[in-house]
């Protein structure tokens, strides 16, 4: 789907000028960018979405379902942005609340049950931070899916698509398997909040993106991610057939890595993959 408005100033422009980590924001901010549910359509077949959280109601910002892939049954968990205006304001712009995470568990924990590989994509700044939200407990599912996604006793295969923004990513990011686009782009937040509170300045949000190592790349070399997964050259959105095409390998090949453990196994994995982040003295 085409864009229904367009900035001022063409995101392709914007890139070529700024800092390395800021052109990556852009690219994972682009328009024209893929979402989850454009990968989903040129990688999944027989897609069953499930609805509600059966605790208050149904949040846009997350789509859930089972599915085929290249066989395999599974279950898809992703955080959907709009494309037209209307489109944005219906997923609130990508932001799930409380409802959304707890439908996201619900959806998980039926995978568990039936054992079916769990595939989650991020694409969100971050958790909707309203007062409707905070009212429903939104750190409370965040904190639960955290929990819950740590024990899930089936292969988990975690894709960051776009923006990965804070915990309201990490709620879906708890995976085996944690792979990363190469535009997209990982942070506990975002560069103009970054900017805003360290340097009192929301412009210096490119000063700010060099300095939070949010980039593929950075993630990868501290270990906290396990495969970049390359776009065209120019970012995902010039070539959007041939970017899923990509994603299809990685994800096939995540899958089959984790194929052969044991539930016991795949939960040890996760525990010892999450335990060593940040541990540079080991």
């Amino acid at each position: 789907m085409e864009p229904e408005e367009n900035s001022e100033t063409p995101p392709e422009t914007a890139a070529a000028e700024a800092h390395p980590a800021w052109r990556r924001v852009l690219l994972a901010r682009h328009p024209k960018r893929p979402h989850s549910l454009d990968y989903a359509e040129r990688l999944l077949t027989d897609f069953q979405e499930i609805h509600g959280d059966r605790l208050y109601g149904d949040d846009p910002a997350i789509v859930a379902g089972m599915a085929q892939f290249e066989g395999r049954s599974l279950m898809l968990v992703a955080e959907q942005k709009g494309r037209t205006t209307k489109e944005k304001i219906y997923r609130n712009f990508g932001m799930p609340k409380p409802e959304g995470y707890r439908k996201a568990l619900r959806a998980m924990q039926i995978a568990g049950k039936f054992g079916r590989p769990v595939l989650t994509f991020l694409d969100t700044p971050g958790a909707y931070p309203g007062i409707d939200a905070e009212e429903r407990g939104q750190a409370e599912a965040i904190a639960r899916n955290l929990r819950e996604m740590a024990r899930l006793p089936v292969p988990v295969v975690v894709v960051c698509i776009g923006e990965g923004g804070s915990g309201g990513a990490l709620a879906l990011g708890v995976g085996n398997r944690v792979l990363m686009l190469e535009n997209a782009v990982y942070s506990v937040i975002s560069p103009e909040s970054c900017a805003s509170i360290i340097y009192r300045d929301a412009g210096k949000g490119e000063q700010a993106a060099a300095a939070l190592k949010l980039t593929a790349t950075d993630l990868e070399q501290l270990g906290l991610i396990d495969e970049i997964v390359p776009e065209p050259g120019g970012g995902a959105q010039e070539d959007p057939a041939a970017a899923a095409e990509h994603l299809r390998l990685a994800v096939r090949k995540g899958l089959d890595l984790l194929a052969a453990m044991t539930p016991e196994q795949l939960v040890d994995h996760r525990y010892a993959k999450f335990r060593a982040m940040g541990n540079f003295f080991a």
